[in-house]
């Protein structure tokens, strides 16, 4: 299995990303991580801080000479605006110069101050700031690099921001992931991203702030993946799991779940026929995908396909937010930091990393492999297996 831990503050010199379980020989560079970092910063509406972040980069253990060693990666990403912070933000002891104690409505200030007995709420939302899933893309970027060994690539796409969406037909393929990242909105539909953009300017121009859903597909995912047999590996809640974990997201849909709920069974599952060339399913396949790419669990061999909604951010240009002063007791609005108008675009690249994130460490479970070489083999002989026992693969 694979396993990811990060750490640091969105003020702090540095993010540190660990990751355990990797296979020996995977080729890993600095510039492929980076690739994905610069694609996070993507997006109209983002803040200013999208201009002045620079993602630097250390590769620090678990890499040699751009392969992956087996041993557990470590990676730095490094804090271009350091010096700005390194008094208030030092590990030393001393005290803070200004106090943040109007807590925001809909973010983690009040509730984590309370949890931890803080009087400061910069001292939550340092860890709560969306900035730590930079170190989620790092993570994923490995991800994306191990199943991309067996055939699986992932891909993201804004499907609704404030009002508007995209037409449901609307879904780049495995080759489309360049071109959805030319549109500012990262919309494949070109139409739908210019009535974007227009919906993102006029909200800023109120100083309000936009949510939206992005959808995000992984290709070529085999057969199998994720259980029956147990609740806490199944994949469909392994990958709600992960994907709710994003900040600020509230909702995850794996296929047409929602408009399943109103359908009868007639029209809401997909019929199931026989096509000897689709090894990744062992020889069947979906007609349709209303299930995203999952049944009972497990993977079809279909896409899988997931929606992930974000709410509006809540630190807004405009101080309208109603909160409470700590300090005081007094009402008063809530104070502002540094804020995006929308941040789905860049929704969109976190959530390919944790579904490759998930992706990976079930394909790790079952295909195992110490080396990258051992992994791809146990996938072809998986495959090999899944059509010499299907009566689908052989010729009647």
């Amino acid at each position: 299995m694979l396993r990811f831990l990060t750490a640091g503050e969105s003020h702090g010199p540095s993010l540190t990303i660990i990751v355990e379980g990797l296979p020996a020989g995977l080729p890993i560079t600095a510039e492929q991580i980076a690739d994905d970092l610069a694609r996070r910063r993507l997006g109209y509406g983002r803040g200013p801080r999208m201009r002045f972040e620079r993602d630097v980069l250390r590769l620090t253990a678990g890499i040699r000479h751009g392969r992956t060693l087996g041993s557990p990666v470590a990676i730095e990403v490094l804090n271009s605006e350091w010096p700005k912070w390194e008094q208030e933000m030092s590990a030393a002891p001393g005290v803070p110069t200004d106090k943040l104690t109007k807590p925001r409505p809909g973010h983690a200030d009040l509730v984590g101050m309370q949890k931890y007995a803080f009087d400061d709420a910069r001292d939550v939302l340092e860890r709560a700031s969306a900035r730590e899933t930079a170190a989620r893309v790092v993570a994923g970027a490995l991800a994306k690099a191990l199943i991309r060994e067996i055939g699986v690539e992932v891909v993201s796409h804004v499907v609704r921001i404030g009002a508007v969406s995209a037409p449901a037909q609307s879904r780049p393929g495995p080759g489309d992931l360049a071109a959805v990242d030319e549109s500012e909105v990262r919309c494949f539909d070109s139409a739908t991203a210019e009535l974007m953009v227009a919906e993102i300017k006029a909200a800023a121009k109120e100083g309000d702030s936009l949510g939206g859903i992005v959808e995000v597909v992984a290709y070529g995912v085999p057969t199998g993946l994720g259980s029956y047999v147990h609740w806490d590996r199944k994949m469909d809640g392994l990958l709600a799991a992960a994907l709710m974990s994003i900040q600020a997201v509230k909702a995850v849909e794996i296929g047409d779940g929602m408009a399943q709920a109103a359908q009868r069974g007639s029209v809401a599952h997909d019929a199931i026929a026989v096509d000897a060339e689709f090894s990744q399913g062992g020889g069947y396949v979906r007609r349709s995908d209303h299930a995203g790419g999952l049944e009972g669990g497990m993977t079809s061999g279909a896409p899988l396909i997931a929606r992930v909604a974000m709410k509006p951010l809540a630190t807004l240009n405009r101080p309208v937010l109603e909160t409470v002063d700590v300090a005081t007791g007094e009402a008063t609005v809530s104070f502002k930091e540094r804020t995006d108008v929308t941040a789905v675009p860049a929704l969109g690249v976190v959530t390919e990393a944790m579904m490759a994130l998930v992706v990976a460490s079930e394909a790790l479970r079952k295909f195992g492999g110490d080396s990258v070489e051992e992994f791809v083999r146990n996938h072809a002989t998986y495959i090999e297996h899944l059509g010499s026992t299907s009566s689908a693969a052989r010729p009647a």
